[in-house]
């Protein structure tokens, strides 16, 4: 039997059948993987073999101690692809160290190397947030004698730039870019504009934007929409028009989200003719509005009572094949009603409903108030009775609203019955019932207890007060008991 001493450690290989194994005890972390391989001789085999010993291994601490054991045998040479699966394997491990390690054994052997190897660099360092390491990728594939990749350049920015105190050295970087061979494109002029712009830096950005046209590059939709969010964010609407009006003169055609901005901030900023204008211009202009673009449009009419002019918008969005979802009725509802146009809004919760949208306890409030502010009571009622029909829970708000109102009418038998209804629904998570239950027991209690004493003070002689005497002294399931009696 042969013995190889391999620095502190020994191997055996067994004459018989070739097997290399540990005669010592080998390093704590190969403890566990004791392992051995077959050979014609007493070296490790060919470095492709090793290769493929070193592929297999899910430990990357064992998979280092057999490269670094072939490493030693005389004439023994890795090739590329096993220094590039260990370094990946030691990457996602997060074995950072011995990674740096590597590479610098990677450099000293002469091996010609390719783009990929950097390319998962950049995205092991990106998926372990290690920004400097990221930027410090750059300048290692300046050491190994290659040109860094626009791809590169970009995916660097944007790991740098995902944290707001990388801006100065990802700017850095962007610059040094041109004198190391490396020419930026247009979305790494996006990458940059977009992180100034972010960063309250607008006249920054509006130089990159003029600098793509000095370089020969021209600015894309994405470049435009980032100059527009930024001008609307900062409340500069004419702004983001005029740019928006420059990209229609040079040719673009505005996507989706380039219009979703725009019409937002025109209607946050009262400008609702620019608003309804710019809709109706985006089919001409080469872009279907959708139900976000119809919905925005929407709200801004509601939101400055224009109740009647949102009921235009919901006319066109049908004719031109959009449909009404429940947002869209949420909105127009709520907004008639503030209006007062109860009936109109009434219609429309008849569509919504005809369509299969529940009346979503919003639109219950709004009805139910509009028609209690103007002493219509008994539409009101009708409104929850059949928000129950459909299993909406009124909101706690809905039957404060109502409750005085219809106890002063004495219109006790109605609202007796929706009361019963409203407490047989099962409570569920995103409902406030169960307040709703407790607040109305409560105010009924002392609105019972009231009139029993004014009507034992001798006033409301002929008010006709439902059960016994005892209400007004009795327990909550008590007085619940008399109200929900039958006549």
């Amino acid at each position: 039997m042969q013995r190889a001493l391999v620095g502190s450690k020994i191997l055996k290989k067994n004459a018989s059948n070739g097997m290399l194994f540990w005669a010592a005890a080998p390093p704590l972390y190969l403890q566990k993987h004791r392992y051995a391989f077959h050979s014609s001789s007493p070296s490790f085999g060919s470095p492709t073999r090793v290769q493929k010993l070193i592929a297999s291994q899910s430990d990357p601490l064992l998979a280092k101690e057999i490269f670094d054991l072939a490493s030693r045998q005389p004439n023994f040479r890795h090739t590329y692809s096993t220094y590039l699966i260990l370094l990946l394997k030691l990457g996602r491990s997060r074995h950072f160290s011995h990674l740096d390690h590597l590479l610098r054994r990677l450099k000293s052997d002469s091996h010609p190397v390719t783009p990929t190897l950097f390319t998962y660099l950049i995205k092991i360092y990106a998926q372990a947030d290690l920004p400097d390491k990221a930027l410090k990728t750059f300048y290692t594939i300046l050491h190994f004698n290659c040109k860094p990749s626009t791809k590169h350049l970009n995916r660097i920015l944007q790991i740098l730039l995902a944290h707001r105190n990388y801006l100065r050295p990802a700017f850095t970087l962007f610059k040094d870019a041109h004198r190391h061979g490396v020419q930026p494109d247009t979305k790494s002029y996006n990458i940059l504009m977009r992180a100034f712009c972010l960063n309250g830096d607008i006249s920054i950005a509006y130089s990159l934007f003029n600098k793509m046209f000095k370089r020969d590059l021209a600015p894309d939709i994405e470049s435009y929409r980032i100059l527009m969010q930024a001008l609307c964010r900062k409340s500069q609407v004419n702004g983001a028009v005029d740019l928006f009006e420059d990209m229609l003169n040079k040719g673009f055609v505005p996507d989706s989200l380039t219009y979703t901005t725009l019409l937002n901030s025109l209607c946050r900023k009262k400008k609702l003719r620019e608003a309804y204008k710019l809709l109706c211009r985006m089919k001409v202009k080469g872009c279907n509005p959708d139900i976000v673009h119809y919905n925005t449009v929407i709200l801004g009419f509601c939101r400055e009572g224009r109740a009647h002019d949102a009921c235009k918008v919901i006319a066109d969005m049908q004719a031109n094949g959009c449909l009404p979802n429940l947002v869209s009725y949420r909105t127009l509802v709520s907004g008639l009603c503030h209006m007062g146009m109860l009936d109109e809004a009434c219609k429309y919760v008849e569509e919504m409903l005809s369509k299969g949208f529940s009346p979503h306890f919003s639109v219950v409030h709004a009805l139910v108030k509009g028609f209690c502010n103007v002493g219509r009571v008994e539409e009101a009622s009708g409104v929850l009775t059949k928000s129950l029909e459909h299993g909406e829970a009124p909101h706690v708000d809905t039957w404060m609203v109502i409750m005085p109102l219809v106890c002063e009418g004495n219109d006790g038998v109605r609202i007796s019955e929706a009361l019963e209804e409203v407490l047989k629904i099962q409570i569920k998570g995103h409902t406030r019932i169960v307040d709703a239950g407790i607040g109305l027991e409560n105010y009924l209690i002392r609105k019972l207890r009231r009139i029993v004493n004014l009507r034992a003070a001798g006033r409301f002689k002929n008010l006709p007060v439902p059960g016994t005497p005892e209400v007004g002294m009795g327990t909550a399931s008590q007085t619940n008991a008399v109200i929900f009696s039958k006549p």
